[in-house]
């Protein structure tokens, strides 16, 4: 199986950046769509962005549109999310997750990480 761990969270002012990272195991991401997901207290897991196989492709919930960038490096089994102008409603565990087709829904993933805490707070 792919054990899939996330880094890269923490507490940032808004208008700040992060980049959180997801280093995979056991097997190449490669023939897995990568994305992410983040889950506020209290709210759904929702999805933030989402990237094919090779990276050609990808999609970002509009809520972060433009100021999130998902890409990912297959030879380094690494996914990253990039997030610049982050603001309060930022505020979330965000997941990396693989799945074997384009979905949505997390319920199509087959594998998860434990998910980092990311916090936009002045």
């Amino acid at each position: 199986q792919v054990q899939l761990v996330e880094s890269g969270g923490g507490l940032v002012q808004p208008g700040g950046s992060l980049r959180l990272s997801c280093a995979a195991s056991g097997r190449p991401i490669s023939a897995y769509i990568m994305a992410w997901f983040r889950q506020a207290p209290g709210e759904e897991r929702e999805l933030v962005s989402l990237i094919s196989w090779g990276g050609g492709s990808t999609y970002n919930a509009d809520s972060v549109e433009g100021r999130f960038t998902v890409s990912r490096d297959n030879d380094k089994n690494t996914v990253y999310l990039q997030m610049n102008s982050l603001r309060p409603e930022d505020t979330a565990v965000y997941y990396c997750a693989a799945a074997l087709e384009i979905t949505r829904s997390s319920d199509e993933y087959t594998y998860w990480g434990q998910g980092t805490q990311v916090t936009v707070s002045s």
